[in-house]
């Protein structure tokens, strides 16, 4: 499969103030993607991000704009929400937005951000003459070996199209927010730094995912890209719009790491580390780790099930939890001193 590298300057299709090119003796598939890139180019943007140093108050009392990060992102719609990945954004304190043609940079806010999806989206505090919402496609229909392209400004070269086929669907991959994110799209897209909260397109030119990481042992394209589904995205948004935050249900529990699980000995289930009395899993009676009179602690109610489907870390419990919404009822199976209970919760929100 061959990678399309392409610019604005190198296959227009109608030049800015020249003759209409022929592309009567260009590939179809060569149209398309220039077709793509020339119609979805404004909707793409660049998404520089900078840290506030403060020196010391005396010696250094003026703080310093330091650069912290650069990606890529795309326009959400005409009020000038920006949608990009947050790992583009993290730690940062303030961003600028470029885009395609216009020198201007402009200054943007975070609105809100899921880092569990690595998903964040900015706001421009002033708007361009023009601003491009993308097309929003989906991406429960997508197929493998279905054309995908992206667009972004790997290593800083601004408005960048790679070509390529997507490889497969439904991956899981680990997430900066420390768990995995489900339903990752693959493509062989070329995919660099600077690529990440840029746009994965379909031939028609509709936004299917968001590209958002790569496997490579140097850190540049190795043909395995990952970027997270539309259809995640177009769920966190509206979100991360309305209230600045995703509205997640839970059980009112707090969870012990993997690490003192396994020094307790336990394989199965997780931990409930404390509960919230005044939670819903406090008041169906649920128990957390407790002390003894030497101080030595010990382990309360373990859970093993929620509606039947098994719990053995966070990323199972998060997973299946996110399919519920507040006010919803499930069924908590759990063991306390070696025996089996269930218990009916009703989630409350976190």
């Amino acid at each position: 499969m061959k990678i399309f590298l392409i610019t604005l300057l190198l296959f227009p299709i109608v030049a800015l103030g020249k003759t209409p090119i022929d592309t009567s003796k260009l590939l179809e598939n060569e149209r398309n993607t220039i077709q793509v890139f020339q119609n979805v180019g404004d909707s793409v943007v660049n998404v520089s991000s900078i840290k506030i140093a403060r020196g010391h108050w005396f010696f250094d009392p003026e703080p310093m704009e330091i650069p912290s990060g650069a990606g890529s992102g795309f326009v959400w719609d005409k009020k000038g929400h920006i949608v990009t990945n947050f790992h583009v954004i993290a730690d940062s304190d303030q961003f600028n937005i470029s885009f395609k043609g216009d020198k201007k940079q402009y200054k943007a806010k975070l609105v809100g951000a899921e880092p569990k999806k690595d998903i964040a989206v900015l706001k421009l505090e002033e708007l361009p003459k023009k601003i491009i919402p993308i097309n929003v496609g989906r991406s429960s229909n997508l197929l493998v070996g279905q054309k995908a392209m992206a667009i972004g400004n790997p290593f800083g070269l601004d408005h960048t199209i790679t070509s390529g086929i997507i490889s497969a669907l439904g991956r899981k991959i680990k997430g900066i927010g420390g768990v995995k994110i489900h339903g990752m799209i693959q493509a062989d897209t070329s995919i660099n730094p600077g690529n990440s909260g840029g746009p994965l397109l379909d031939s028609s030119g509709k936004l299917i995912g968001m590209n958002t990481m790569i496997f490579s042992g140097s850190g540049t394209s190795a043909g395995v890209g990952f970027a997270v589904p539309v259809d995640t995205i177009s769920a966190i948004v509206p979100q991360l719009i309305k209230y600045g935050k995703v509205k997640r249900p839970g059980l009112g529990i707090g969870i012990l790491d993997d690490y003192h699980k396994n020094y307790f000995g336990i394989e199965n289930g997780i931990v409930i580390k404390y509960v919230n009395k005044k939670s819903p899993a406090g008041k169906a009676g649920l128990r957390g780790m407790g002390r003894d009179r030497y101080g030595k602690y010990y382990i309360g109610d373990i859970i093993t099930k929620i509606d039947g489907k098994p719990i053995n870390n966070f990323d199972d419990i998060y997973h299946v939890l996110e399919k519920y919404k507040a006010g919803d009822k499930v069924e908590v199976t759990y063991e306390r001193d070696g025996k089996s209970r269930k218990a009916q919760i009703k989630l409350t929100e976190l």
